[in-house]
């Protein structure tokens, strides 16, 4: 799907450790052991698009008049469609949320899916993008669209974990803070996985 182009050394080596092994599903709960979550639980499938472009990775902040995640910064994605793959709707969601043509896109991999509170089990999608573009929000939906350098979010140092009260105990996760920009919850953790298979 789309053309190559210039797939930086960063992206190359990040493509290369996602062949190399297998990765274990992720959560929102991985950094807190005490949290047991039922047997047969239902997750929901959905998907999102780690998209690169030019050693940068795109990401949105999410409208604050959204009902879920207000003003968080998220990867272009949602639910996964009757009869889609998660690539699919990776793809159609990173159009209708940022206005990326699914030709300028390659897909290089999938990630282990990651489990949200919010119960839906997240495949990452990550992928080049080769032309440059023109972004544009969904109304409504997504407030702004911003690109991190690949090289910082591929350093675990630059990684922490902070923690806050959460339906009576207290929930700890990753934060990547960028900026003034807060990386935060599972869009961090998606990140720190695939920073812990790039070094």
């Amino acid at each position: 799907m789309g053309h190559q182009g210039n797939v930086s050394h960063g992206l190359k080596s990040l493509e290369a450790a996602l062949g190399a092994s297998r990765a274990r599903p992720s959560s929102d709960y991985d950094l807190n052991p005490g949290i047991v979550l039922p047997e047969g639980r239902k997750l929901r499938p959905a998907a999102v698009l780690i998209a690169v472009l030019q050693d940068e990775v795109i990401l949105t902040k999410r409208a604050s008049t959204l009902k879920h995640h207000p003003g968080q910064i998220a990867f272009p994605g949602g639910k996964v469609e009757q009869g889609e793959t998660s690539a699919q709707a990776a793809l159609r969601e990173a159009q209708e949320e940022i206005g990326l043509d699914p030709s300028n896109v390659t897909l290089l991999g999938e990630l282990a899916p990651h489990e949200t509170v919010t119960s839906y089990s997240v495949t990452p999608i990550l992928a080049h993008v080769a032309e440059d573009f023109t972004a544009m929000p969904e109304p409504g939906e997504v407030a702004e669209v911003f690109r991190v350098p690949l090289p910082f979010l591929m350093d675990p140092n630059n990684y922490a974990v902070e923690g806050r009260r959460w339906r009576g105990m207290r929930r700890e996760y990753y934060v990547v803070p960028y900026g003034p920009y807060y990386i935060w919850g599972a869009t961090a953790r998606m990140l720190k996985c695939l920073a812990d298979r790039a070094t």
